[in-house]
């Protein structure tokens, strides 16, 4: 007899490293699997979409290839020879080389590493809890949103803007810096309703016609590294087609008088020379933005990929804040809302146990830490021992010769906790395996947008799989660590965080399924004054005191242009390496969470380089040739796709595929560097110059 399945409809939040932070409905099928995964129409932001990766989650939950069991390596490092262990087995021997790591070189000989393969603020930052409480070498995020954080809060005096739902009651979008079709999907939900309903115009403001710029109506197609320039141009002919707001920029602003005189000589012409757009096109933007008051500016993380970001994402910001557009709804603009969550993290990252003098090694450096690198260890010992969480270094970081060489040492005793065998758990000595999101609680908010909310446990996790915080649980206990944290249940820590957070308990927000804490529209448009001490909007950044957090000053911060400019600090084009190359965002990956998908596999295909079809033909390069791209840092041989939606001199490759997707089986990041960006570091992934030539 065929005996129905009983599915529930529960409510949930994607964990993944995207801004949307969507909310979801999943169904549960007889309490004991997940079938598809929907944006819930009852949170205003998510409004029921949701990417189709995600939808198709139980293709990761339900996977033949996940891990299941606590492994230790038998063969050499990378050659996937593990033999299953006991997680007493397990916990034991990391903890033993841990104490033996300290013993001989220092605390600080231990890194714990990890980054936002879950965003959920338990399971994503309880790895620092241990670093606090034993003194282990701390960590500096910088791979991600550092860059733009600068550049934001150098205008606002804090990262957060307009409402991203007012989109809906604007009349002009401009997405600049983000292609949100393919990474950030409820964006153009609400740009799409803003075309329906009001017939808002859409601008698109990017390096390549990608999926977001195929439905703009005005398309800015840039030089990689150039919208400084853009932005100045854009700006001086505000100034000079009497398109700025004077008594706004009075009332408001710091410099305008002195910023006009600035942009005296930063002509549409002058841009066009650097930015590679026509200067005619430059003039109609202009006059597009600054005689339609409801501008609403979406910007996005491509800003935090260049060298010089900052400063790119500061001049465009400053574009809607000449024209006036902060005053009205669906004016102004929006990049991230990290200060507006304001969670007390003491209990979940042992903040009352800091010793500052612990150093705090750079994320994005990697690759120089394992091989030694006096000053990216910060004249330290060397590091001897890892656990790794929510991160796989070995494809996404930059520098990836000097990280394969790092990950290689014998000396190195590393401990990757996962959900897949990753090419970072192919080179660990204990392989862990981790729950995923729907088997475990945890506290979430949205970057991109304004609701915090928990995700509890609905289902349970296979075999043996562990949630981060019972692997942090467990070696704890073996190292002696104490903090009450480690003796308390996710949910126990949730309650809490949100009690000291001034957010009530975990039951009611539970209740509330989503809570949306959105500051009212005078606040979030600034109209009482922007977040500097002077109320005021800064044309004029300081970038040795921008408001957000930071280890200290890095890069060459004190040659950055005080007002918005291009600043050619950029890896120029040169003679030896003519093209500039972009690894932007896929549609179907997450940096390198859903590689492992059957659906997304077959969407992405192979790694493929956009090369535009004046360029391939003078290499004698065709569609479909394996080419090799290379520069001082290394080589990658990938397929070529011949585009003519790019400027020419650049080249475009989507998603970081795993390095065995390759050719000769080294990825993107091969061509990476990884020195830190300017003003407090970061990761200059879209940043590189590089040859090609036909394989």
């Amino acid at each position: 007899m065929n005996v129905q399945a009983k599915i529930a409809i529960k409510n949930s939040t994607c964990p993944h490293d995207c801004p949307s932070a969507c909310a979801l409905d999943i169904e549960v099928i007889d309490g004991k699997s997940i079938g598809r995964v929907r944006g819930s129409k009852q949170q205003t932001y998510t409004a029921g979409v949701v990417c189709a990766k995600v939808a198709r989650y139980a293709e990761r939950v339900h996977h033949p290839d996940r891990l299941m069991y606590p492994m230790r390596r038998t063969g050499p490092k990378g050659s996937g020879h593990f033999s299953r262990i006991t997680w007493d087995e397990a916990l034991d021997e990391i903890a033993a080389k841990f104490d033996a790591a300290e013993r001989d070189f220092g605390a600080e000989s231990v890194w714990p590493y990890y980054y936002a393969g879950t965003m959920g603020l338990v399971m994503r930052d309880g790895i620092n809890r241990l670093a606090n409480v034993k003194r282990y070498s701390r960590f500096y995020s910088t791979i991600c949103a550092s860059i733009a954080w600068a550049g934001f809060a150098a205008g606002t005096g804090k990262v957060a803007g307009v409402d991203p739902r007012e989109m809906v009651k604007s009349d002009l979008i401009v997405i600049w810096g983000t292609n949100p079709v393919s990474t950030q999907v409820n964006v153009m939900t609400h740009v799409s309703r803003a075309r329906k309903e009001r017939g808002a115009k859409l601008a698109v403001v990017d390096i390549y016609d990608n999926d977001t710029m195929k439905q703009a109506d005005i398309k800015i197609l840039l030089k990689p590294g150039t919208d400084g320039a853009f932005a100045a141009g854009v700006m001086h002919v505000l100034f000079r087609d009497g398109l700025a707001d004077r008594d706004y920029l009075a009332k408001y602003t710091d410099a305008s008088p002195e910023l006009e005189a600035h942009l005296a000589t930063r002509t549409p012409e002058w841009a066009s020379q650097i930015c590679g757009v026509p200067a005619e096109e430059i003039e109609a933007f202009a006059h597009l933005v600054g005689e339609t008051k409801r501008s609403f500016f979406r910007l996005g993380y491509g800003f935090t990929r260049q060298r010089n970001g900052a400063v790119q994402m500061h001049a465009a910001l400053c574009v809607p804040t000449v024209t006036g557009a902060w005053q009205h709804e669906g004016g102004g603009a929006f990049y991230n809302n990290m200060a507006i969550w304001k969670f007390d993290k003491t209990l979940i990252e042992g903040l009352d146990a800091i010793d500052p003098t612990t150093r705090r090694l750079d994320q994005s450096k990697i690759g120089r830490i394992l091989t030694g690198d006096t000053e990216a260890l910060q004249s330290g010992p060397p590091v001897k021992a890892m656990l790794i969480q929510n991160t796989n270094p070995m494809t996404v970081a930059p520098e990836q010769a000097l990280v394969r060489q790092g990950f290689a040492r014998d000396d190195l005793f590393v401990v990757v906790h996962e959900q897949f065998l990753t090419e970072t758990a192919m080179m660990a000595d204990i392989v862990l395996p981790a729950t995923m999101f729907m088997e475990h609680d945890d506290l979430y908010y949205g970057g991109g947008q304004q609701h915090i909310s928990v995700g509890t446990k609905l289902i349970d996790a296979p075999e043996e799989c562990r949630s981060n915080h019972d692997v942090l649980q467990g070696i704890a206990e073996r190292l002696d660590a104490r903090h009450r944290a480690f003796d308390m249940t996710p949910r126990e820590i949730i309650d809490e965080t949100l009690k000291a957070s001034g957010r009530g308990g975990v039951d009611e927000l539970e209740a509330d399924i989503w809570r949306d804490i959105q500051p009212d529209f005078r606040a979030s448009h600034y109209l009482d004054g922007f977040a500097h001490a002077d109320g005021k909007f800064h044309f004029k950044a300081d970038w040795s005191k921008v408001p957000v957090p930071n280890a200290g000053l890095m890069g060459a911060w004190d040659e950055m242009p005080s007002f918005p400019d291009h600043w050619a600090v950029i890896e120029q084009a040169d003679d030896a390496h003519p093209f500039r190359l972009a690894t932007s965002p896929s549609r179907s990956f997450l940096n390198t969470s859903f590689n492992e998908t059957p659906s997304s596999q077959a969407r992405e295909g192979a790694p493929t380089v956009m090369i535009h079809p004046a360029d391939a033909a003078g290499l004698g390069i065709a569609d479909g040739d394996a080419v090799v791209l290379g520069n001082m840092r290394g080589e990658t041989t990938l397929t070529a796709r011949i585009f003519d939606g790019l400027r020419r001199g650049v080249l475009i490759a989507e998603s970081i595929f795993p390095n065995k997707s390759h050719i000769g089986g080294r990825g993107i990041n091969m061509l990476t560097g990884g020195e830190a960006v300017a003003p407090y570091g970061g990761a200059a992934f879209h940043d590189n110059k590089v040859w090609v030539k036909k394989a």
